[in-house]
């Protein structure tokens, strides 16, 4: 990439913070000089290392998404390409103007009138008086603030502050855009009218970088995709195979913590009183002590690509025999609509009972799921459905496939024409 088709440049940048604990009352030179110790009471107790030697460049034009979990450095990467704060060491260089959306009304002043802020905020992002005026009706329509124009700042809600620092920073005409979690406040209109302007920027050959929790929004805007965890940048690529691993990283992580949170019933001799790590109901008479999901190999998987085989397995022990049991197991989608359920008893396999240990394994040839999360309710209940225990959401896992599908079913398929049709290929 040459120099001229760099927007951003980021080179072994590393960012610490200063922490104090109790030995320190003060952290400002201010402070310091009013307490009467001086220096000494500037020295931290130790740092918290936010980024570390992270690089990477972004050509002009590319759209970019930054994912990864909280605390993982994103916020504070954008704000040192903002240049609000400066790396301990490493290089920042952003080529172009640039506009920043990185807080909830960042660069405001509550005490005055949104047209005020919007007359200096224009001003801050280099715009002339002219050009401000030329911009202000399109400003305004587009945060959806005109009856409120006139009102102090710290009258606005959340939702409509943050209109309009977008709409401040999208008509300021930048070469670069940086917007940390922008959709996240705002209502539909406004985040169909946030997309639009990420399509008019992209068309006009501007660089923007996304930070967002929304993967399906990554996926679908940013044809790349950083993925920061820690403090690292540890994956840097095309953002549908980025935000596949990331998922995968999450469901496996997920994952763990259930299991070390079942670790006390997971022996032959299942206890009858443990740590519940999911929503549960039941009489305990019969205890589900594990759920997982295992592939087409039979190992243990957080991820599994569409079409596949796989397995759902339950753990169930009880402590006196019972005699009347059906076991079960349902996939949802994540906002709880139900995808798929069965049990023994619908399936014509009824179990005679259940004396001690056992596992549980309902094999599905194949796994024809569309590309996204999903979650697996495991259950034991009497035949009349009175539950022994149902564990709602009992762990989550990704489904992946290389195209989308609407809708949750992804069957195998193929297309045929006749008639007056011509193909592509």
């Amino acid at each position: 990439m040459g120099e001229t088709d760099t927007a951003i440049r980021v080179a072994g940048v590393t960012k610490l913070y200063r922490r104090y604990g109790r030995r320190h009352t003060v952290g400002t030179l201010k402070s310091a000089l009013l307490s009467g110790v001086g220096r000494r009471a500037l020295s931290a107790d130790s740092a918290v290392q936010a980024l570390t030697d992270v690089s990477f460049d972004v050509a002009a034009g590319e759209t970019v998404g930054i994912i990864g979990a909280n605390g993982s450095g994103k916020s504070t990467l954008l704000k040192l390409l903002a240049g609000i704060v400066r790396p301990t060491q490493g290089d920042v260089a952003v080529r172009g103007r640039l506009a920043a959306l990185l807080e909830l009304g960042a660069g405001f002043h509550p005490e005055i009138s949104g047209r005020e802020n919007i007359e200096i905020s224009g001003l801050l992002l280099g715009l002339t008086r002219r050009q401000i005026a030329q911009r202000f009706d399109a400003i305004v329509a587009f945060a959806g603030i005109e009856g409120f124009l006139d009102a102090p700042l710290k009258t606005y809600s959340s939702g409509m502050a943050v209109r309009l620092g977008f709409a401040i920073a999208a008509h300021s005409d930048p070469d670069v855009l940086l917007v940390d979690e922008v959709l996240a406040v705002g209502d539909e209109i406004f985040a169909h009218r946030c997309l639009e302007k990420f399509g008019e920027f992209e068309r006009a050959g501007k660089t923007i970088l996304v930070v967002s929790h929304d993967l399906q929004l990554v996926t679908e805007r940013c044809r790349r995709a950083l993925w920061l965890e820690q403090g690292r940048l540890v994956a840097d690529g095309p953002s549908g195979e980025v935000v596949a691993r990331y998922r995968g990283r999450v469901a496996e992580e997920e994952a763990r913590q259930r299991l070390q949170s079942q670790s006390q019933i997971t022996s032959h001799k299942p206890q009858m009183e443990t740590a519940q790590p999911s929503p549960r109901i039941g009489s305990g008479a019969a205890i589900v002590a594990a759920v997982r999901l295992l592939d087409g190999a039979g190992k243990p998987a957080a991820a599994i690509r569409s079409g596949e085989p796989a397995r759902l397995e339950m753990e169930i022990g009880a402590a006196a025999p019972v005699t009347d049991i059906v076991f079960g197991f349902a996939i949802t989608t994540i906002s709880g609509d139900v995808v798929f359920g069965a049990n023994t008893e619908i399936d014509g396999v009824p179990a005679a009972g259940l004396d001690g240990h056992a596992r549980i394994t309902l094999e599905i040839p194949s796994l024809a799921l569309a590309p996204g999360a999903y979650s697996v309710d495991a259950a034991a209940h009497a035949r009349d459905g009175a539950p022994y225990d149902y564990r709602r959401d009992a762990f989550r896992f990704d489904v992946t496939a290389p195209g989308k599908v609407a809708g949750v079913w992804n069957p195998p398929r193929t297309w045929s024409f006749a008639g007056a049709v011509r193909t592509a290929t």
